[in-house]
């Protein structure tokens, strides 16, 4: 549904600390993407060497990058969205590990509104691997400007 190339349009995250590869499923509340965990990733040969995981936070990470893709194309359409803002983290709540993800893992990155007061978007994301849960989150994002200070 959205490729690399697109989600690069959307959000201002780039690799290597982009953490989706492709959007697989958009609805008015939800947005479902995955991501392969490549087997080379610098981030193991620390986390941890003998046994790789990725670390829980880049995990809620991809969640919430999710989450970022959700709200540009909810607001696509809108026009008094001027292009120039971005949704960014302000809250996380209920943050539960229930699964290591590693090395070569394909992970499913699943997020639904919960709630749109003004600017602010309350939502809840997993991240799936073998079709089970390895993390669950709440969390919030509001908009603000991208030109920056």
């Amino acid at each position: 549904m959205l490729d690399l190339a697109d989600i690069k349009q959307i959000i201002p995250h780039r690799p290597p600390f982009l953490w989706l590869d492709r959007v697989v499923e958009l609805g008015p509340e939800h947005l479902v993407a995955e991501k392969m965990i490549e087997k080379d990733l610098p981030l193991f040969a620390g986390h941890y060497p003998d046994h790789p995981i990725v670390p829980g936070v880049i995990l809620c990470e991809a969640v919430f990058q999710a989450g970022a893709v959700f709200i540009g194309k909810r607001l696509a359409g809108e026009q008094d969205n001027d292009g120039r803002s971005i949704p960014v983290l302000t809250r996380i709540v209920k943050a539960a590990f229930k699964r290591q993800v590693g090395p070569g893992d394909l992970i499913s990155l699943q997020v639904q509104l919960k709630e749109e007061v003004g600017s602010v978007w309350f939502m809840k994301g997993r991240v799936l691997v073998d079709d089970k849960v390895a993390v669950k989150v709440e969390f919030a994002c509001t908009l603000t400007s991208s030109q920056g200070k």
